[in-house]
């Protein structure tokens, strides 16, 4: 008897999954089914599992094609199930090739055709429906969003948008998307939300006319460029009973809302000071440096330097003060925006030309938290305090790119469940767009002054 093994977690079980069954099961005599619990899918970085363990099982064996199933908890069971129950075939999603190559040495590895076109359960009357995401841009952030959604159960990345047809075509050829368009409306007709990771200057007009079609929108910071614009997107949300976040994906990060929550425990007392660093020396022919309207250190990375300042000082800051160093073409390669505040200050520092120590530093009336370079993944950080011997270390996981995290809070929000909607508020966005906006204004009037 020929046996065939396949895993996954099946979570709001839909056609992929039934005709990835049905595949397995044609592959051989005895199809044994795993399916894995909540724990290892979190430990191995799958996020946002809705149904419970007994109702994935469940809906596996209702689908007729499992001889056998079992459970998988654990790294390396995979092996150990291969050797103990006399398996021949191993068999998997397309979207896994070669991540389990090292199962020939057991049995034989097939990569199953991943299907593309997923636009609901299976299971009438399942909790959520699954979410169909169209990525607006084709460029380096996001070829890193798809792979990243893969791991985010209820969601499924399903078309691509660029006005450039070819861009569209060949990046959707590259995932493996069900469709791409170079018309917007089309794109939109087609999806219930969209993750807009185009030119930062696109952001505004994208982010409205998705949601004016009643589309979900995630967007990449900046989400614009002035504060009436943040305004009227939100406004908009709320008419239409959509979800709007801000792409910036620290906020949703463990680590982050760990080092959030300590700091404001009273952990380190008092806090009066924080202070941000993230620069990096960039290309010269990358858009960051040629770009002379919207790129520059601070429309590039001020989102992250000011996220920790926004959280933990609040956004009622009464100044705000900008110091740059400009590029020949008027691009600032490294920023300091300095804020004060009734009863604190913070510095956030920013660079595209000039690099510096990548840290983040929390200074309180009792002690301080310190979170090395790169802060902004927040695997790590130390409480320290006046008695040097005494410190508290913490560590947490950073999976990945990072972006499942944002992408898991944004399926949270669409489905309802608003007690994530914290991690990064829409008052701190709206105060994001007008700091951004008193930037460029300054930044115009600097490069006025050295002509």
């Amino acid at each position: 008897m020929k046996k065939v093994i396949t895993y996954g977690s099946f979570d709001l079980f839909h056609e992929g999954h039934y005709l990835l069954l049905q595949r397995a099961k044609t592959l051989g005599d005895h199809l044994i089914v795993g399916v894995t619990t909540e724990q290892y899918d979190e430990s191995r970085g799958k996020l946002n599992i809705v149904d419970s363990l007994m109702e994935r099982i469940e809906n596996v064996k209702k689908s007729g094609f499992a001889d056998e199933i079992i459970v998988e908890d654990h790294i390396g069971q995979k092996v150990e199930d291969v050797q103990k129950y006399g398996v021949n075939v191993f068999a998997v999603g397309s979207d896994w090739t070669g991540m389990f190559d090292y199962l020939n040495d057991f049995c034989e590895v097939v990569y199953l055709e991943r299907t593309k076109n997923i636009s609901s359960t299976i299971i009438r009357g399942n909790k959520h429906p699954i979410i169909r995401i169209g990525v607006i841009g084709t460029g380096r952030i996001a070829e890193r969003f798809v792979p990243e959604a893969k791991y985010v159960s209820g969601v499924t990345v399903h078309s691509v948008y660029n006005p450039q047809k070819v861009s569209a075509k060949s990046f959707a050829d590259k995932y493996k998307l069900y469709s791409y368009s170079e018309d917007l409306y089309d794109f939109l007709a087609g999806i219930d939300a969209v993750y807009i990771a185009s030119p930062h200057e696109t952001h505004y007009d994208y982010a409205k006319k998705a949601l004016m079609a009643g589309k979900h929108v995630l967007c990449e910071k900046p989400l614009t460029f002035s504060q009436k614009e943040a305004e009227e997107l939100f406004t908009i949300a709320h008419e239409k009973d959509c979800v709007l976040l801000e792409a910036i994906k620290t906020a949703y990060c463990p680590g982050f809302a760990q080092l959030i929550g300590i700091a404001k425990s009273g952990a380190i007392g008092r806090i009066y000071d924080v202070e941000a660093c993230f620069t990096r020396i960039t290309p010269k022919h990358l858009r960051e440096i040629v770009d002379i309207e919207y790129g520059g250190s601070f429309t590039e990375f001020g989102s992250h330097t000011m996220l920790p300042i926004l959280k933990l000082m609040g956004t009622n800051y009464n100044e705000v003060r900008f110091d740059s160093i400009l590029d020949e073409n008027g691009v600032d390669i490294y920023t300091k925006a300095s804020f004060i505040y009734k009863n604190g200050m913070a510095l956030s520092k920013s660079g595209v030309g000039v690099k510096s120590e990548g840290q983040l530093v929390i200074a309180g009336t009792q002690g301080y938290i310190l979170v090395e370079s790169p802060w902004w993944l927040t695997t790590s950080f130390e409480v320290r305090y006046e008695d040097p011997g005494k410190r508290d270390k913490y560590y947490t996981k950073f999976l990945g790119e990072g972006l499942r995290y944002e992408i898991s809070n944004f399926a949270f929000l669409i489905n309802g469940h608003d007690r994530r909607s914290f991690k990064f508020t829409q008052e701190e966005s709206i105060a994001m767009a007008g700091i951004m906006e008193i930037f460029i204004n300054k930044r115009q009037g600097q490069r006025k002054s050295k002509r």
